[in-house]
């Protein structure tokens, strides 16, 4: 898995682990609905507000990654068809790269 693979996969979990917690606290908010009380009431006023601006950011950011992916699946697509023989020869490169660094370490056993 190369870097960019690497923080994608971040990116995505974070994106991920984001929803869920505000899901939970959209949760938290309509078990205590029942609340009485003018302190609780804008605490879950202020907790909505805040849930809601961050739905819009984790919406924005989602719209960014993929719009960068598409960009860099284009530039790759281009690259590989402008240049085959490149493409295939750092395939081919990067394929018996890691081919010896894995006979290296099934060799240390």
């Amino acid at each position: 898995m190369d870097m960019n693979t690497s923080t994608s996969v971040s990116k995505d979990k974070l994106m991920e682990d984001l929803r869920l917690v505000v899901e939970d606290a959209e949760e938290l908010l309509k078990a205590t609905a029942h609340q009485a009380g003018e302190k609780a009431a804008a605490t879950r006023a202020r907790i909505q507000e805040s849930l809601n601006v961050a739905k819009e950011h984790l919406t924005e950011a989602e719209k960014s990654v993929i719009e960068r992916t598409r960009h860099a699946a284009k530039v790759t697509d281009d690259y590989v068809h402008e240049n085959p023989w490149k493409a295939i020869g750092m395939s081919a490169a990067v394929g018996a790269c890691v081919g010896m660094v894995i006979g290296m370490l099934i060799g240390r056993r």
